[in-house]
């Protein structure tokens, strides 16, 4: 089992930064993929980026590529999302997540094992 926390959310303007932060704790060394998907009320979870635990692979939606970067620190049990140029429509909350299977596309909510209880980025204009 593999517990998931994040944090770094919060309020920024429109054209500002935050990190998002997710730190694991379990049987990590048993997931191989890490993602985060958002969710805005009324709307299915949404993906947004992945990474392999060797980070050889990354996938973004289409809507941050070029924006957000999603990183891991193994040492420390982290993964990171870096959002930068930050829009109103990135506002959402942020939910970190595992997975079981080495994933190499673009990946949906039903591929993961493990949920983190998510973070709000709320962005003004």
């Amino acid at each position: 089992q593999v517990q998931l926390v994040e944090s770094g959310g919060g309020l920024v303007q429109a054209g500002g930064s935050l990190r998002l932060s997710c730190a694991a704790s379990g049987r990590t060394s048993s997931m191989n993929t890490w993602g985060w998907f958002r969710q805005v009320p009324g709307k299915e979870r949404e993906f947004v980026a992945s990474i392999t635990w060797n980070s050889v692979i990354t996938n973004y939606a289409d809507s941050v590529k070029g924006r957000f970067t999603i990183s891991r620190d193994n040492a420390k049990n982290t993964v990171y999302l870096q959002m930068t140029s930050l829009r109103p429509e990135d506002t959402a909350v942020y939910f970190c997540a595992a997975a079981r299977t080495y994933i190499r596309g673009t990946t949906t909510p039903a591929q993961y094992n493990s949920w983190g209880q998510g973070t709000q980025v709320t962005v003004s204009s």
